[in-house]
């Protein structure tokens, strides 16, 4: 089936309330009054290092979102040293900080956003739900970095996991449908909708699980780095870590996506990007300690506070970070949804272009990277 006809469709009611975060009604107000939530908002406190200068490439400005999160350290730290930037030349880059991939995604398919580091199933479920005309994964950026964290009080083992309640970031989103999977292959059931069942899969915004954990309101949570050494911290421990699950512990927790209609206009400025990419990510496993400390101002720019490193230098070691998209464990992740009745199951062909990956790896001496079948044509 060609890629511009994919067979995927959101289903009922999941097609408005997929990514839709329930928050716990005592934890709303909280919320509200923390200003958390999903809108976009400028990166003004980075800094960066490199002025748009030289020559400018074919688009004056290249608009880019990202989390605030160590499991998008390649924009982190890539920003933060000027390595992205410095590839550029005299096109400028505006950043868009975000808090939850639907945001994310509803920027790049409105037009306010070129490019972005996005999470794998909302990647998926944008391209099923646009019939495959909105996006393209063209790279990687990390792997791992998220694990299911317990109150020892109340949980010592997987078996005292029924009739707890656990956190996940979101409905739908890649660590929910990650745990959802996981309870259904313990024998368990959990409605995939309400959360309820053997399990309650309580889904709550990042930013508020560390204080429903401290309420009592949580028994642990399903989360990525650094959510869950915040939990650590506050006495929580490490039931799984969900890169145990995967062959060679590895699998896509970061995508690095473009629009359409940007990489079709604009070929030489993602080529750049990506260069840039390749850079940052090189930069950051050659000097992890200086990476990690570099990600860690970066936060302190975009949320006003650094990360304590008691947190930062155990959640840091957990996370890899790689050019390579890891195409199949995204396959394997989008099964899950379908599993668990959170996506019908969707065409994928065509998600991936890593030609301009490939190209800049082929030039620096470097492997080139699969997309498992799913690329264009």
């Amino acid at each position: 089936m060609p890629a511009n006809h994919p067979r995927a469709t959101l289903s009922g009611s999941l097609r408005r309330s997929l990514f839709s975060v329930a928050v716990l009604p005592l934890l709303a107000g909280a919320l509200a009054s923390c200003g958390y939530g999903s809108q976009a908002k400028p990166d003004e406190g980075a800094r960066a290092k490199v002025a748009a200068t030289g020559r400018k490439l074919s688009a004056d400005t290249v608009r880019v979102g990202y989390f605030p999160n160590l499991t998008h350290a390649t924009a982190l730290v890539g920003f933060q040293e000027g390595l992205i930037e410095g590839e550029l030349g005299g096109t400028r880059v505006s950043r868009q900080v975000f808090n939850a991939g639907p945001s994310e995604i509803e920027a790049l398919n409105g037009g306010s956003l070129d490019i972005g580091f996005i999470g794998p199933l909302p990647s998926v479920n944008a391209y099923a739900k646009s019939a495959g005309r909105n996006l393209r994964i063209i790279s990687g950026s990390a792997s791992g970095g998220v694990k299911l964290v317990v109150n020892p009080e109340k949980v010592t083992s997987v078996s005292d996991l029924p009739g707890k309640r656990i956190a996940t970031p979101q409905k739908g989103n890649t660590q929910d449908v990650a745990f959802l999977n996981w309870i259904a292959e313990q024998g368990w059931k959990v409605d995939p909708e309400s959360g309820k069942g053997d399990v309650s899969v309580v889904r709550t915004d990042n930013k508020v699980v560390p204080a429903a954990y401290a309420s009592g309101s949580v028994d642990g949570a399903w989360v990525p780095e650094p959510t869950a050494s915040k939990l650590v911290s506050q006495g929580a421990r490490v039931l799984l870590d969900e890169a145990s699950l995967w062959p060679e512990k590895s699998f896509v927790i970061t995508n690095l996506v473009v629009s359409q209609k940007f990489l079709a206009e604009h070929p030489d400025v993602v080529e750049a990007f990506l260069r840039g990419t390749v850079r940052t990510n090189d930069w950051i496993n050659a000097h992890p300690e200086r990476a990690k400390a570099s990600a860690n101002e970066a936060l302190k720019d975009l949320t006003g506070k650094a990360l304590p490193d008691s947190v930062i230098d155990r959640a840091w070691p957990s996370i890899k970070i790689t050019d390579d998209p890891l195409a199949a464990t995204l396959r394997t992740q989008a099964g899950y949804a379908v599993k668990t009745g959170l996506l019908e199951q969707p065409e994928l062909a065509g998600i991936y272009d890593l030609k301009p990956l490939n190209t800049v790896l082929k030039a620096a001496g470097r492997t080139t990277v699969a997309d498992a079948g799913l690329g264009t044509r």
